[in-house]
This record gives structure tokens, sequence and C-alpha cells, in this order.
């Protein structure tokens, strides 16, 4: 049987912009059809079968309560300005939407004809689309709107008010509830509670030639501008950990190997117990017991705060979360390699009077050492893909701690499915190639290992 061979670099390569251009494929591109358009920073859309387009929108998740100059306007979302339309999102299923009345007869906009509110509808939900970053958006609630050119409606105790000049210059939309006369007969109070709206869309209607459709980019573009804006500090962090808590793991697995193999049978239970117990513990409960250890919760996390030492939410909780997950693979590759080993042989070292540290470093480490390497590489790749204890010992702070795993969970839940999906692959490759290595490896060292086999008279191998 042919021995296996290392990849030539070329493979490699190829391999890995195989997997690039496959994750390109997921990428957001502009998504222009026939019918609707929108920019891809959702700051513009339009379509070519409707007299007018929308510009300069800009989507408002929560607003302000806050009054001012002692004046209570509500709950407020900003406006661009006192003429913008106005898309307030009051639930899932209800919406109001508000179009000045002089921009809406300039453009010949017929409020109450279907086909245009369905033609500003869809230029809207492509807009949102992109400006919703995954979260909620008009196309996925699909709400009942209500139009109007009032700049003031009235729903049920609520008072809805467009257009509203709260500061010079500043516009607003704002949700106030509506007043009742209070027990003297005169001073008002509030009827209820004004409840804000889950978002609020706002910008200018103008004709469908002002704003020009963008072209569509190229692939080629696309895949460029998705690298360019990629932030790659994920990659950095989690290099830079793992290879610190690699360090740690191969030092301490190394020493806690050989406690336990040099120990009594009743203690060397209780040692691998306590060495293995974090690779069979969940990860997020390994978190939490070093969030508790280190924490203001006990006397040692209260000497280490004390003292001015931050370690939770920090970098080196990152490494200390590693090295906690990791460090299971280390001990047991090494261990069973140093049981493996020949007792003869190290009594033998010991009968020529060599002492422990010399019959490890010269005698049991280079014997062992390709296993302990194989030990070393999956401690390096399970440090890499740390997710749970990390994000709870150590937090998720983009350049500082936030490896790639927690970047794939939290550019998932942002909606950026297509930064979640090139981390994905990267982390695919980094682990192919890791076991790839532990394969060549173990592959090349059984092939100088193996006997010579002598051949007979007429060059056959002999069994």
């Amino acid at each position: 049987m042919r021995a296996f061979t290392a990849p030539s670099f070329s493979r490699i390569r190829l391999v890995a912009v195989t997997l690039v251009l496959a994750a390109s494929l997921f990428l957001p591109g502009q998504a222009l059809t026939a019918a609707v358009w929108a920019a891809a920073d959702g700051s513009s859309a339009g379509s070519p079968e409707a007299s007018f387009a929308l510009a300069d929108i800009q989507r408002a998740n929560s607003g302000t309560a806050r009054s001012y100059q002692g004046v209570d306007y509500g709950y407020r979302y900003p406006q661009a300005n006192a003429q913008s339309f106005v898309v307030l999102v009051l639930s899932n299923t209800q919406a109001i939407v508000y179009l000045p009345a002089a921009k809406a007869a300039e453009l010949g906009i017929d409020i109450t004809d279907k086909s245009q509110q369905q033609a500003f509808l869809a230029q809207l939900k492509a807009a949102d689309a992109r400006l919703g970053n995954g979260g909620l958006s008009l196309a996925a609630m699909q709400p009942d709107c209500s139009f109007g050119f009032e700049p003031q409606v009235t729903i049920g105790q609520t008072v809805y008010s467009f257009g509203q000049e709260v500061e010079p210059g500043y516009y607003y939309t704002t949700i106030k509830a509506t007043q009742k006369p209070g027990e003297d007969g005169r001073t008002p109070v509030a009827a209820s509670t004004a409840t804000p709206a889950l978002f609020c869309l706002s910008g200018n209607l103008v004709a469908s030639g002002q704003v020009a459709a963008p072209r569509p980019p190229s692939f080629l573009e696309q895949v460029q501008a998705f690298f360019i804006s990629m932030d790659y500090r994920p990659f950095w962090v989690s290099l830079r950990t793992s290879l610190v808590a690699l360090l740690f793991t191969f030092v301490f697995g190394l020493a806690a190997a050989l406690l336990t193999v040099r120990s009594s049978s009743r203690l060397k239970a209780v040692l691998d117990s306590v060495f293995t117990i974090p690779m069979v513990l969940p990860p997020t409960v390994c978190g939490f017991l070093l969030l508790v250890a280190f924490g203001n919760s006990t006397a040692f996390g209260r000497w280490l705060l004390e003292h001015n030492i931050q370690l939770i939410f920090s970098w080196p909780a990152a490494v200390l979360a590693a090295t906690v997950v990791a460090f299971p693979l280390m001990y047991r590759t090494a261990r069973g390699a140093f049981e493996a080993l020949d007792e003869d042989l190290l009594d033998a070292a010991r009968s020529l009077g060599w002492g422990t540290w010399r019959i490890f470093f010269r005698l049991m480490l280079p014997l062992s050492w390709p296993s302990v390497a194989a030990g070393a590489v999956l401690a390096f790749a399970r440090a890499m893909g740390e997710f749970g204890a990390t994000l709870f010992v150590a937090g998720n702070y983009a350049g500082v701690t936030q490896t790639i795993p927690i970047a794939i969970y939290f550019q998932w839940m942002g909606g950026h499915s297509d930064v979640a999906v090139f981390w994905v692959f990267v982390v695919v490759l980094i682990s192919f190639v890791v076991i790839l290595f532990i394969n060549w490896y173990a592959a090349h060292v059984q092939r100088y290992r193996r006997p010579l086999r002598k051949k007979d008279t007429n060059g056959k191998v002999a069994k």
C-alpha cells in the first residue's frame, strides 16, 4: 500500500481558493430586479415603472422620550425635514404611512390608488431590507398600512404627529397619549401611556429621474468590496489567543501527564478525573465556574480586584478559557503516549543513574514526540474553536476578546449572514488543515518505524 504523502502547496492553494469562491456566493450584492431597485446602503430606492422614487431614507429603531425646554412632546423619532414621508410601524400587523400632501400632489401620487400604494411599499421594503440588518423588516412582517396626508392622526388614546419642529431646524415624528380633564375639571392629565413604535422609516419623495439606479456590481467587484470591508480582527484575536493557550496547555499538559503516570493507582484515578473533567463538561459550565472563581464572588477574585488585576472580561480571560477547555486533549494524548513506553527501557535508564528529568527530556519525550505533537495540534484547534467558555468569562469585545466562533454567532444574529458564512469557511479550512497535518505526520513517522523487509532472489518482498 502506498504511503500517505503530503499535499503540494498548489493543491492546498486550490482548496483555499475554492472555499473562498464558494463563500463569496453568499455575498449580498445589490440585488437589483427589473421592477424595484435599492441602493446598497438603503438610502434610496426606485422603480422604472413608478413616477416617483425615495431618497435620503433613514431608519430609527429607537427614539427618545426626553422633554425639550420643559415641554413634553411624548416619544419621538427624528425626521430629515418637515416634508419627509414617514412610515411608523406600530406593531407586526399595523403601520401608519404619512405622505406630505404638497409633495404627493407635485409628483402626481394618488393616495387612494392601490397600485401606487403598492409601488411605494415595494420601494420602501427594498430599502428597509438593507437598513434592517437582519432585524424586523417590512417585508417579513407585512403590516396593514394606513395611508394619509394628515400631519396628525389619533388612534385610540394615542396621537401621532408628523413633521413636528421640536427644536429649531430639527423635525420629529411624535407619539403622545391623549389627555383628559383632571379632577378639578381643567388641568389635563394623560389618559394613557404612549407606547413607542417598533421602528420608524422616513425620507424624501422625489421624481424618479432625480435618483439614478445603481449599476449592478460584477462578481469580482462584490468579492473585492466584501474582503475590503471585512473586519479581520477576530482571526488575529483567535490566533493570538490559541497560540498563548497552546503554550500553557503544552507545559501543564505534559506536567499533568507525567504526574499521573508516576502516581499510585488510587491517586491516578483521582488525578485523571480532575484533569479530564473539562473535556466532558459543557463549555458554558466551564465558563461559569471560571467566572465565579475569578469574579468578586470568591476571596481570590476579590483579592485580584483589590490589587487592580482585572481578569474577567479581558483578553487574559479568553486565554484562560481556551487553556482550560484545550488542556484535556493535550493531557490525555501525552498520558497515553507515556504509558505506551517500555518500562524495561525506563528501568534500564534508572539503573544507569539517570535522574527523573533526564529520563523525561532525553528518553520519554523524544520517544513520545509524535503523539505529543498530535496532541498539541489538537489542543490548538480546540482553543481556536472555543466559544461557550470564552463568551461567558471574556465577553464579546471587538478586537479584544471577539474570537472567530463568537464573531460567527453575533454576525449571524445581527443579520450579517455573509460575514458569518465567511468565518465558518475559515474555521472549516483550519480544521481541515489540522487533521491533514496530523494524518500526514503520523504516516511520516510510521514509515520510518517500519522494519526493513528483505527481498528474495527474484526481487519479491519476503513475507
